[in-house]
Order: C-alpha cells, then structure tokens, then sequence
C-alpha cells in the first residue's frame, strides 16, 4: 500500500466531502513536503479502493489537484506530484501588497482573485 493511501483518513460521517478530504489531504502533503515532485500517487482506482471510496470521488480530487498544478496526470505514467517552486520574496510582498488594497476596497477573495484573472494573460 502507498504511503499516499496511508496518510489520506477519510472522516465518512464528516460535513466535508470525500472528494475535498482527498484533495486537501494530498495538497497539505505536498506543500508540506512530505510527497516530493516526481512522486507518483496510486492510481485512481487502487486509492479508492484503499479508502472504501468510488473511482469517481478520487479522481474529481485527482484533477482538482491537477488544476491546482500540484500533480501532473501523464496516460501510462500515472498521477506524479508536482512540487510548486518557491514564490520569490518580491512577489509575495506584491501579492500582499494588492491583499491591502483589495481588503481596503472591500473586495472578498473572489472579487480580488477576479480582478487578477483579468490582469493575466491567457
């Protein structure tokens, strides 16, 4: 059994879906390190089972994860993590920076975050 399978506890009578317990659990792995880039996480199917889960529950956290661009799905390669790189200092200071002024506006997160896709380039 992966180390992936046996750090993923799913919580059946718990307010928050299995599909997020799945996905939030592998992300706060990844960003805490303990899943490295290039790591490959059990198949979709072999996780459900594991977890007394559909197919279809693992891999909606599955591509949340790869929308988040914290895994990457390759056919015949599986799902391998994919470590985001350090966000320079600047940047973060910039991104606080625009928190400021967007609280200050009284924007909520979803204003300000569209207020970003607007900026950026597709």
């Amino acid at each position: 059994m992966s180390s992936t399978a046996q750090l993923v506890a799913i919580d059946a009578g718990g307010r928050v879906p299995p599909f997020e317990q799945v996905r939030s659990q592998i992300a706060a792995q990844i960003t805490a390190g303990y899943l490295v880039d290039g790591e490959r996480l059990p198949s979709v199917r072999g996780l459900a089972a594991d977890l007394g889960l559909a197919a279809g529950t693992v891999a909606r956290a599955y591509t949340l994860l790869e929308e988040a661009g914290l895994v990457s799905t390759a056919r015949g390669g599986g799902t391998r993590v994919v470590r985001p790189a350090a966000v320079p200092s600047h940047v973060v200071d910039a991104a606080r920076a625009f928190h400021a002024e967007a609280h200050a506006a009284g924007l909520s997160l979803d204003q300000a975050v569209a207020a970003l896709r607007e900026t950026w380039p597709a």
